[in-house]
């Protein structure tokens, strides 16, 4: 195709991000191997462009140089133009934002790669502004024809070093207590002690790592463990990452203090952050977690659930400019409330300077008020002056890693709010997701309003709805969602496993499209590694999945943590989901069967979920009306007028309990 007959395809994409780029005048097309053939065919290279529907600076591209004609006509003449949408395609994501890394020291989107042909990097970064972006262009054009052996001699060494990044870690040994110790140390020496958190801005909600710091106290009880997440927790509820108004996190803050945020707020980050509260919340009862537990479960189900599914993310943006929903200035909160103006201002620390753009606030609340009548009325006015400016946009594009991070999370949330609510949700998600995103006996990546997208499900898919499910299946007793659980691990074991290496897992199927390399990324980020979410799924099906299937999956897992090992003592910070697994594995894990004729009216089975620690697991019903509850001898045959509650560790059980007070007594710590 010529440069004069070629068009901007991305009309006809599924992507809401995609379709975003529609109307550019730069030719856009998605990644195929029909556009890869036209830049063989053409002889020029590719420009390849990845970003997100909810990124700030990937709109600020957009209509600096995409919507510009001029830009337009320099990049349709010299390149074929390709546009992915990085949650669609992680696979894509993972290869090229390596290379970005590995060129420029840095990551971030938009990214804005230059490729050859078939696909080799030879130049890549992030945002630049028009001017920049033209020169490189034109920069990036001349040494294509003038320098053509440099590109093909800097894509092959590029090429070569992405391969041997992509060889994996060396093997490790077994994962002990004294190495999680070890690692939990070093995670608390780069604490932000003043602002909570770790490292400086831009600062991101550690929730991983906040997890595994919850697990590590609760096995240990090291106070230091969980003075940090009580830092963590409160600077980030109290300070401008949080929607004082609405619940809800958004992805970072761009200050040390939780100030100002960025204010795109994203399914996985809520998803992630309602399992750290609740948890929290559930060890602690204090009123902070619990609020946020609820607003936050609340946040999920009135603003990012569309039939009975959970969408990806809202806006940075609203009517083209930044935080225009959420910030307040002292005038608009007299025109909202009137009289309760002064009160609010100074409750909610809005001021005439300001902590944002033009003098306005982004809502903070550092007490909590008095009059909760009082604040509960402020709140609601606000919300509804709110509701009637410009409202961020959503990207209603379904994916499956981030809805089972959802089940997950609204699973625990139920429990530890005595919200049944919550659980039936997760449930009609978890049938949801099932029946569209499972096709033909595989799982799909993506589904835009009932359309399943084109990107098949990588690891983490896979992994996060396998614990979704097996998470619901302890908090229902349904066998369904336990039959389903396996189902999904089955399809993860046979496509992602490395041949050669025990316990290490690819992040693409081994029939997936093949790119320069195949992505098995070990490392913990905003979300966890596939194949620590993985971890998780096996160390739960080990123990909650019928005997003849248990020990594969026992197998498995025990090679999976053996494997990480070498990033727990190497990179801590970048292995809060890996330690929160070793964490729990440590103390068996922990499960707690208990025995009782009607699992929904055993007050000992909702004190045993609510009491358990991190990562347990908790099963209820007669005591053979499970695999767990049957394969215990201790348990087995012990069904009476009386409901009991056996705590076991490995394949032995302690002698029954009656009382909550009791169960909590037998859940102390393992040291």
């Amino acid at each position: 195709m010529s440069p004069t007959q070629a068009r901007n395809t991305l009309g006809a994409a599924l992507s809401p991000y995609l379709r975003q780029h529609a109307d550019n005048p730069v030719h856009w097309q998605q990644w195929s191997a029909e556009a890869l053939a036209e830049a063989a065919a053409r002889d020029v290279p590719i420009l390849l462009s990845i970003g997100y529907a909810a990124c700030h600076w990937c709109h600020v591209m957009a209509h600096e140089s995409f919507a510009d004609p001029e830009v337009a006509a320099a990049a349709n003449a010299e390149f074929v133009c390709i546009k992915v949408d990085r949650e669609e395609r992680p696979d894509l994501d993972a290869v090229y934002m390596a290379a970005t890394v590995a060129l420029t020291g840095q990551g971030g989107w938009p990214m804005t790669c230059f490729l050859t042909p078939d696909g080799r990097p030879f130049f890549c970064g992030t945002y630049y502004p028009k001017a920049t972006f033209l020169q490189l262009l034109s920069a990036v054009s001349e040494t294509w024809h003038q320098r053509r052996a440099e590109v093909e001699q800097a894509s092959a060494h590029i090429a070569g070093e992405l391969q041997t990044m992509a060889g994996g870690l060396p093997g490790g040994a077994p994962v002990t207590a004294a190495m999680c110790d070890g690692a939990i140390d070093a995670v608390l020496a780069d604490e932000d002690t003043v602002h909570g958190g770790f490292g400086g801005p831009p600062k991101f909600p550690p929730s991983a790592l906040l997890e595994a710091l919850l697990r590590h106290h609760e096995r240990t009880r090291a106070d230091g463990a969980l003075q940090a997440v009580v830092r963590a927790g409160e600077a980030m509820a109290r300070g401008g990452l949080y929607d004082q108004l609405a619940g809800g996190f958004a992805r970072y803050s761009v200050d040390e203090a939780w100030v100002v945020p960025h204010f795109e707020k994203m399914l996985y980050d809520n998803a992630l952050l309602l399992r750290v509260y609740a948890h929290w919340a559930r060890l602690s009862r204090d009123p902070l977690p619990l609020r946020v537990t609820r607003e936050t479960a609340r946040f999920l189900l009135d603003d990012l659930r569309r039939d009975d599914l959970f969408v990806s993310s809202l806006d940075a943006d609203a009517a083209g400019r930044e935080g225009a929903t959420y910030v307040w200035t002292p005038a608009q909160l007299r025109d909202a409330l009137g009289d309760d103006a002064v009160w609010a201002a100074g409750l909610f620390g809005v001021t005439d300077a300001g902590t944002f753009e033009h003098g306005a606030s982004v809502l903070q609340l550092r007490t909590d008020p008095a009059d909760a009548e009082r604040f509960t009325a402020v709140r609601a006015a606000l919300r509804a002056v709110r509701a009637e400016r410009p409202q961020p946009e959503r990207d209603d594009k379904v994916v499956t890693a981030w809805n089972g991070l959802t089940i997950t999370a609204l699973c625990e949330a139920g429990v530890a709010l005595a919200e049944p609510e919550l659980i039936d949700a997760a449930a009609a998600c978890a049938g949801a997701l099932l029946n569209l995103h499972l096709r033909d006996g595989r799982l799909r990546r993506t589904s835009l309003g009932g359309v399943v997208g084109p990107g098949t499900a990588i690891l983490e898919d896979h992994a996060a709805l396998a614990t979704g499910l097996l998470t619901l299946h302890q908090a229902s007793g349904e066998q369904w969602w336990l039959d389903s659980a396996t189902e999904v691990l089955d399809l993860a074991l046979d496509h992602f496993a490395d041949p050669d290496t025990a316990g290490r897992w690819y992040d693409v199927a081994d029939d997936a499209e093949q790119l320069l390399v195949r992505p098995a990324d070990p490392f913990d980020g905003a979300t966890p590694s596939g194949a620590s979410l993985l971890a998780e799924a096996l160390m739960l099906a080990a123990h909650l999945a019928p005997s003849d299937r248990a020990a594969r999956y026992a197998d498995a897992f025990d090679a999976t943590l053996a494997a990480a090992a070498p990033v727990i003592t190497g990179a801590p910070r970048s292995a809060g989901h890996w330690l929160a697994i070793a964490e729990a594995a440590m103390r068996g894990p922990i499960q707690i069967a208990v025995s009782c004729v009607d699992p929904s009216t055993s007050d000992l089975l909702a004190a045993a979920r609510v009491l358990a620690p991190g990562g347990a697991i908790v099963v209820g019903g007669p005591a053979d009306g499970s695999e767990l509850l049957r394969d215990r001898p201790r348990v087995a045959g012990t069904d009476g007028p009386e409901d009991a509650a056996y705590v076991c560790r490995g394949r032995v059980c302690d002698l029954p309990v009656h009382t909550a007070d009791d169960l909590a007594a037998a859940l102390g710590p393992s040291v």
